[in-house]
């Protein structure tokens, strides 16, 4: 398994990623090309025998950072793909001069929830109905110092 940063030619991949990752508010290609084109976002994504298999972004600004999206294909799944995602973006963010990182994650997706508490991260307050669905999300963050 490689990790890399991602290259134009990956956006149309990882839009279809996101579908299958995220049906409910999957990102759009020309919201990933924006991304992309961003001085302030940083990118990763894992690959395996040349097919991407994860991807994450994370914008950083000034101090702070957000975690704009970890996705991880299902086969994947629980296998530690997520976490090496996770902190390969953190390294990004810490370089970039980041001193605290957010994030946002469905109350549903327990097993997200417990990967970020595990890599250190601390929920902080939920937002209601925070997504198109109505679901609530978990506002959580991270002190890189």
């Amino acid at each position: 398994m490689t990790f890399r940063e991602w290259n134009f030619s990956d956006i149309l991949r990882i839009a279809e990623l996101e579908k299958e990752c995220f049906p409910h508010e999957p990102w759009s290609y020309k919201t990933l090309v924006n991304c992309f084109q961003s001085s302030a976002f940083c990118s990763v994504l894992a690959e395996e025998g040349g097919e991407i298999i994860g991807y994450g972004g994370i914008s950083v600004a000034a101090d702070c950072a957000d975690i704009e999206n970890i996705a991880v294909t299902e086969g994947y799944r629980r296998s530690g793909v997520g976490k090496k995602l996770l902190q390969e973006l953190l390294n990004c963010a810490e370089q970039k001069g980041a001193k605290k990182v957010f994030l946002e994650v469905r109350v549903s997706n327990s097993a997200a929830m417990i990967m970020y508490l595990k890599s250190g991260f601390n929920g902080v307050y939920t937002r209601s109905r925070y997504y198109l669905d109505g679901e609530d999300c978990l506002v959580m963050t991270k002190n890189l110092i």
